[in-house]
């Protein structure tokens, strides 16, 4: 399937609205819409609006990305991504853990309801292992005996072989699975905070420099520009920041 490279800078930008209100939504979209690529409605945001979110990302102008992580039998998780389909959902993703049935199901799915209705397919990432997660967590409490970068990379490669554009990955494994599996797979780096900002809950974070020349082709920012005293200068900081390490990536 034809994947979508991000041109600018700022459309690898992805924006956490990690809000409880339209009027939040509302706010930053109409600030912040010409400084990333993606604004991302998550489980916070979707369980205190509802899909009024994503409807007014679109109606003031902004793409979505719709995070729900969505893991369920085969059949259930195909028609959940069709009614993303018909809300206008641009990118979305659903969980690698739910195997190659459900991804293959899931891409049928939105590609057959594409081509009937005329448009274009969605891009849907596999979400491999959450950005809260360390090594002790999945050893200990899941029970799985991999390296975690080692399990990252078996997700990613099962994720692929189902057809499926791209991961949810950290920059630690990014450049591996951009090894192995091709540049045009296409890599999500979550938890992405520059090096000015409160690293807050997760593990394991990157900054926009270091998410870039480990071969991301996205990431997810949120706090560091919403909470910014001026998001609009913070969102230009990453966008410069993200614009020199693609120049030393080229040269």
């Amino acid at each position: 399937m034809e994947q979508r490279k991000p041109i600018l800078a700022k459309d690898r930008i992805i924006l956490a609205l990690d809000f409880d209100s339209i009027e939040d939504v509302i706010k930053y979209v109409d600030l912040l819409k010409d400084y990333v690529g993606y604004f991302k409605v998550g489980l916070q945001l979707f369980t205190a609006c509802g899909f009024k979110s994503v409807e007014v990302i679109k109606e003031h102008g902004g793409k979505v990305y719709f995070d729900g992580k969505f893991q369920d039998i085969p059949n259930t998780i195909a028609q959940t991504s069709i009614n993303l389909l018909k809300r206008g959902v641009d990118f979305f993703n659903i969980s690698a853990t739910g195997g190659s049935k459900m991804m293959i199901n899931t891409l049928e799915a939105c590609n057959d309801y594409a081509r009937k209705n005329n448009i274009e397919p969605p891009m849907i990432l596999a979400v491999t292992l959450l950005s809260s997660f360390g090594q002790k967590t999945l050893t200990n409490e899941l029970g799985v005996d991999m390296n975690i970068s080692a399990y990252v990379l078996k997700l990613a490669k099962v994720a692929k072989e189902s057809g499926i554009h791209g991961v949810v990955a950290p920059d630690t494994d990014a450049a591996q699975i951009k090894k192995e599996l091709g540049k045009d797979f296409l890599v999500v780096c979550p938890a992405v905070r520059p090096t000015w900002a409160i690293v807050n809950d997760q593990i394991r974070i990157v900054s926009p420099s270091d998410a870039i020349k480990a071969g991301a082709d996205y990431m997810i920012i949120g706090r560091p520009i919403t909470h910014a005293q001026d998001p609009v200068i913070a969102a230009k900081m990453i966008i410069a920041e993200i614009d020199e390490a693609l120049k030393e990536v080229k040269e």
